[in-house]
């Protein structure tokens, strides 16, 4: 996990365990749990996946209490099954409990993540297509989710608004058109130099965008034998991407049409949590 990334993460998770401990801290635990009371907490797997997130679980135990000792048996792209150990938290038992579940949480959610990505590049994988992201992500998740993207074996889209020009529907209309819109963003001082992305929906809009020498063209909502047709018109002159309610099965029928990448919005909105629980052992 990279430095920007982590940081990221750092503070999710004091917002995660404020939000969980209060002001009062785990109350519970604090009640019913000896202060000299030493535990370790084994986190398996339940189901199937592919693991996201170790670092943030120790960033979550190094904020809880230092003195909790992280035991790594998997790591962060590496596939496991139903009753698998991923990891171990050994240390006071009040601390152990306390991070459980902010622990838990990001694991479980950036794992799904991963998880989901890879079922979409098994599908494409004797394609040529690349699987990406979108900015379909819980706010202030995103560098995490397209962390855990990446982990899967995905790659990312634009970041932000702010490092890549993507033309669409709507800038058209406000523009007037592809041409227009091309032209303004390449004379723009904040646009210029950007890798420029243009949405089209139909032919008409690809062979207008085709002259322009943009970085790549979206194909919006297109059926697949529109994607093969539109391949065939490009004829590899400039990268194509693929979008729209895709599924593992759909991107492949999409991929054999020959398009470039493949965006999927479900990989960061829609992904099932990977079911994981932590069992206690007392020490």
């Amino acid at each position: 996990m990279d430095q920007a990334t982590f940081r990221s993460a750092l503070t999710l998770i004091k917002l995660a365990l404020d939000e969980d401990l209060g002001t009062a801290g785990d109350v519970t635990s604090v009640a019913t749990v000896r202060a000299d009371q030493r535990i370790r907490g084994r986190i398996t797997a339940k189901a199937p996946g592919v693991i996201a997130g170790l670092p943030v679980v120790i960033g979550v135990y190094d904020r809880v209490d230092p003195d909790v000792r992280y035991y790594g048996y998997a790591s962060d792209g590496e596939t496991v099954a139903a009753g698998d150990t991923v990891c171990e938290l050994e240390g006071r038992g009040r601390s152990i409990l306390a991070g459980e579940r902010t622990a838990l949480n990001f694991l479980a959610h950036l794992s799904g993540v991963a998880t989901m990505t890879r079922q979409f590049v098994d599908a494409v994988l004797d394609t040529n297509a690349i699987i990406l992201d979108t900015r379909k992500t819980t706010p202030g998740w995103r560098l995490l989710e397209k962390y855990a993207v990446r982990v899967g074996g995905g790659q990312n889209h634009r970041m932000g608004l702010f490092d890549t020009v993507l033309i669409k529907d709507n800038h058209l209309d406000a523009a007037g058109g592809i041409t227009a819109a091309v032209t303004a963003a390449r004379n723009n001082p904040v646009s210029a130099g950007l890798p420029l992305i243009v949405e089209v929906a139909d032919f008409d809009q690809l062979e207008e965008a085709l002259p322009l020498k943009v970085d790549r063209i979206l194909l919006d909502n297109m059926n697949e034998k529109e994607m093969e047709k539109a391949v065939e018109i490009v004829k590899g002159r400039v990268p194509l991407e693929a979008s729209g309610n895709m599924t593992p099965h759909r991107a492949r029928l999409v991929a054999h049409a020959g398009v470039n990448f493949i965006s999927v919005g479900a990989l960061t909105h829609s992904a099932p949590a990977l079911d994981l629980s932590m069992r206690l052992v007392f020490v």
